[in-house]
């Protein structure tokens, strides 16, 4: 089982970046394919973020952008660029990952 975790953390750090995708609207696509990360954006504002997971649970994570909400994030990149999140993400419930998303690459904590 640890050697498969750490085979999914290597592909998951040096393997094919991430890819941003900006849709218009608040509600990002089900199901999200792994290796992108939608950015919500309706009447020009950025919402959420949203990819899948990166474990291998197959969870969904949907993370907001705006800044009156708590938790928010923050993302760095541009259209076709690898995106860069901060600050990490950790899930509370469900698989409790803890990770980066730098330049496109998952970062275990």
């Amino acid at each position: 089982m640890k050697f498969g975790f750490w085979l999914r953390s290597l592909w998951q750090s040096c393997g094919p970046k991430r890819r941003l995708i900006i849709i218009d609207g608040d509600t990002p696509p089900s199901p999200i394919p792994s290796r992108h990360v939608y950015l919500c954006r309706d009447d020009g504002d950025d919402w959420s973020v949203a990819m899948r997971c990166p474990c291998g649970c197959g969870d969904d994570l949907e993370l907001m952008l705006l800044p009156d909400v708590k938790p928010n994030w923050s993302l760095k990149s541009q259209e076709k660029e690898p995106p860069t999140l901060r600050p990490s993400i950790w899930r509370k419930s469900g698989c409790k990952s803890h990770f980066w998303l730098r330049d496109g690459h998952i970062h275990w904590c």
